[in-house]
């Protein structure tokens, strides 16, 4: 291995450019810490660094690798986005709350590109992530059984009262109701046979909640049993007679899906992604990178992905319309083969004029 030019090595360190990563590490005496050339930590003096040609040999001398930036790791951190870093940051921080200022210390940028990055990428603020992220660990615990006071608790939330305020918004219950799996609500359901399958709709009084597609009514009703194991569940093909007519006429291109009474939970993120997805014309679609652009989040393709995956509302929120780049269907719930047979259908049957304007 080549001689190390302290005097090159030095400033890398201080310009901490990532091209020098896995060409050598630097050590600091003060804190026998050894590091990558990149890593956002605190520069020391320049008599208290010294440097090696690997980790092994870093090790050796008795340091220990830094935790922040991982140079052990043949990848780590020298390729990680700074975004992908706050982000594991951030779950790791779960039970604290993070402030920008320290978030950005941390991956080694300002907190203004930090928060636009972020926000461009994840579609959502810094802090509106973690919060995200302790909702989804709060109904992990609930449906776990867990009671509402220890789910809080183990979430990170400062208080009940944030929980509650958010609750209705995040799943259209009370926590408890929701701990429960639905224990106290009612959902009636009912099926009819579509050119695509079976299609099950689910609603509750305040509009329809689920659109689900399949071969069967009793493997579609076991799935709505499985996220709600403890609602009260009644068929109800009778009083359910508009919705089923509503959805039929929405798969036949007669309405489009943001005509409906809806009764469905999602974060700011996800109703902007569906938004976009019932704009997009019958019988065209859109790849995941343009939705991205169309909310103005170019960024957050894998984010748009998730929603469209979390979509509970087949053919409502028409989220067969996205596609790969190269236009081949990807990632559907009910199948690829249904995916493809609905964009089919769209394309041989143009969108019908609606009567009733």
């Amino acid at each position: 291995m080549a001689a190390i030019d302290a005097e090159a090595a030095w400033n890398a360190v201080l310009n901490r450019d990532r091209r020098f990563d896995g060409l050598f590490v630097y050590a600091v005496s003060s804190t026998l810490v050894y590091c990558r050339p990149s890593c956002p930590s605190r520069r020391p003096t320049r008599a208290r660094a010294t440097f090696f040609p690997s980790p092994q040999q870093a090790e050796a001398a008795g340091f220990r690798a830094c935790r922040r930036c991982d140079p052990r790791s043949p990848d780590g951190n020298r390729t990680e986005h700074p975004v992908d870093r706050a982000r594991r940051y951030l779950d790791r921080q779960s039970d604290k709350p993070v402030t920008l200022r320290r978030l950005a210390a941390f991956v080694g940028i300002s907190p203004f590109h930090l928060q636009r990055a972020f926000t461009r990428a994840v579609g959502l603020s810094p802090k509106a992530y973690q919060d995200a992220r302790r909702m989804e660990r709060f109904t992990i615990s609930l449906k776990q059984g867990k009671t509402v006071t220890d789910a809080i608790y183990e979430a990170g939330f400062g208080s009940s009262s944030r929980v509650y305020e958010r609750a209705n918004g995040a799943f259209g219950m009370t926590p408890s109701v929701f701990r429960s799996g639905g224990k106290g609500v009612t959902l009636r359901y009912a099926s009819v046979p579509t050119a695509v399958g079976r299609m099950l709709v689910a609603a509750t009084e305040r509009g329809i909640a689920a659109v689900h597609l399949g071969e069967s009514e009793a493997s579609l009703v076991a799935l709505l049993k499985d996220e709600y194991p403890h609602a009260v569940l009644r068929r109800d093909p009778q009083g359910l007679t508009r919705q089923l007519r509503d959805m039929i006429r929405c798969l036949q291109g007669q309405i489009d899906g943001d005509r409906l009474p809806l009764d469905v939970s999602a974060t700011g993120f996800q109703r902007k992604v569906w938004a976009a997805l019932q704009r997009i014309p019958r019988g065209s679609t859109r790849s995941y990178r343009e939705i991205a652009k169309v909310i103005r989040r170019p960024e957050a393709v894998r984010a748009v992905a998730r929603a469209c995956a979390t979509n509970p509302l087949a053919v409502a929120v028409p989220c067969h319309r996205v596609v790969r780049e190269d236009g081949r269907p990807s990632g559907y719930r009910w199948g690829l083969s249904r995916k493809q047979q609905l964009l089919d259908l769209e394309r041989s049957c143009p969108a019908e004029t609606d009567p009733a304007g």
